[in-house]
């Protein structure tokens, strides 16, 4: 007998995307609404949300907005407490301060170890502790990137926080599997995005990341995505505790 395909339509799920307000979160709420999941927009900045959500809406997908700062864990617990269980989560919400590492200062530090750990685990545990209260199955995404495998020159902060996410993914994902949440990460190369862009004004450095990519282009949106609905679609039902590199080769050499 042939084997049936898998899925990887996520119709009638509740999708929250942190960080969605541009760039790689912008990017997976639109293609989760566009798989048929009903998708919770998550960011700071109301204006950027309102926006894109209403753009999803307008194609006729499903799309709400939740304006809030993941760094308050206690609105963050209120608020997925409240909430129905998210059946996906993106914990996309991150930030960067390259610096060599002598030049590291105990605020920028803390500044990005408070965003792309602290707030990511806490906002993972959220989602985690309703889907298991509700008795639900689910899948958690942590965008981590490829400088949670390897290390690079100015990069020591970042390169803390993402090896800490991959970290955690691991273990939350042990943890989880008895309830049927699955927690994978996805570690892409250098992405196209408005955070990235101001970088590769230096021709020094854009020729130094073109270097280490081997398939002779840099990241676009795009290219998260197909990983990104293979997670929370049944595609993925036995994948947990891995992380998924979309790095053109990088971390290969």
């Amino acid at each position: 007998m042939l084997s049936a395909i898998p899925s990887f339509r996520i119709d009638g799920r509740r999708a929250l995307v942190t960080g969605a307000g541009r760039g790689i979160g912008l990017a997976a709420a639109s293609a989760l609404a566009a798989a048929g999941a009903h998708v919770t927009l998550c960011a700071r900045t109301p204006s950027e949300i309102g926006i894109a959500a209403k753009a999803i809406r307008d194609k006729g997908a499903h799309a709400d907005v939740l304006v809030l700062d993941v760094t308050d864990l206690e609105a963050v617990s209120a608020a997925i407490r409240e909430s129905e269980p998210y059946d996906i989560l993106v914990n996309n919400a991150g930030t960067n301060r390259p610096n060599h590492m002598t030049a590291v200062s105990a605020v920028d530090f803390d500044y990005v170890m408070n965003l792309n750990v602290r707030a990511s685990f806490f906002v993972a545990q959220a989602v985690a502790r309703r889907l298991i209260a509700a008795g639900s199955p689910g899948s958690i995404i942590n965008i981590s990137s490829q400088m949670g495998h390897v290390g690079a020159e100015n990069r020591s902060l970042y390169c803390a926080s993402k090896w800490a996410m991959e970290g955690f993914s691991k273990a939350m994902a042990l943890d989880l599997a008895r309830y049927r949440i699955r927690v994978n990460t996805i570690a892409p190369t250098f992405i196209e995005t408005p955070m990235t862009k101001p970088f590769f004004d230096d021709q020094a450095f854009k020729d130094q990341v073109m270097s280490k990519i081997k398939l002779g282009r840099l990241g676009r949106v795009e290219d998260v995505i197909g990983a990104l609905i293979y997670l929370a679609s049944d595609a993925s039902s036995l994948m947990t505790g891995s992380s998924m590199l979309i790095d053109g080769g990088w971390t290969a050499e």
